[in-house]
């Protein structure tokens, strides 16, 4: 885990698929704590609100051509890796998932150790792939893909 310092444009990977694939589009319940307005609207003390994670992963403001995969979303103009407070893959506020230290961590590991062991192919054309996802509601689908992991 050490080397995940070292290797900037990996992590702005892994940043961006978790981005670009939105799995899950929408955070649980939450009740507001206190009276609050926002955007001109009162929220009055109670209410459940639930969070659109895809308004933010998709922000065109913090994230140019969100349609676009692109991992120089997280990437500073010097190639280092850069955080972003729009980057909620996993939830927000006290209910956010409580695996994701592990979740990210296996992540980077598998990824990485799948990528110095094997060369990855295609069995489709790049061109003809597809990554609409095949259902939307409260996780998103991504469609099937078939690829062949060839030994190094």
């Amino acid at each position: 885990m050490q080397d995940r310092n070292y290797m900037p444009y990996t992590d702005a990977v892994l940043h961006e698929i978790q981005r670009y694939i939105d799995l899950i589009p929408s955070s649980l319940p939450h009740a507001v704590t206190c009276d609050m307005k926002f955007r001109g609207y009162l929220i009055p003390k109670g209410t459940s609100v639930i969070a659109s994670l895809t308004s933010v992963l998709y922000d065109d403001k913090e994230f140019p051509n969100p349609e676009r995969f692109d991992p120089n979303h997280f990437l500073d103009e010097s190639g280092k890796f850069k955080k972003s407070d729009y980057f909620f893959p996993f939830s927000t506020g006290k209910r956010i998932c409580v695996g994701e230290g592990l979740a990210r961590t296996e992540i980077f590991l598998f990824l990485t150790t799948i990528l110095q062991n094997f060369k990855l192919k295609s069995l489709v054309d790049l061109k003809d792939l597809h990554t609409t996802p095949v259902a939307n509601g409260f996780i998103s689908v991504p469609p099937k893909f078939q690829m062949c992991f060839i030994p190094i």
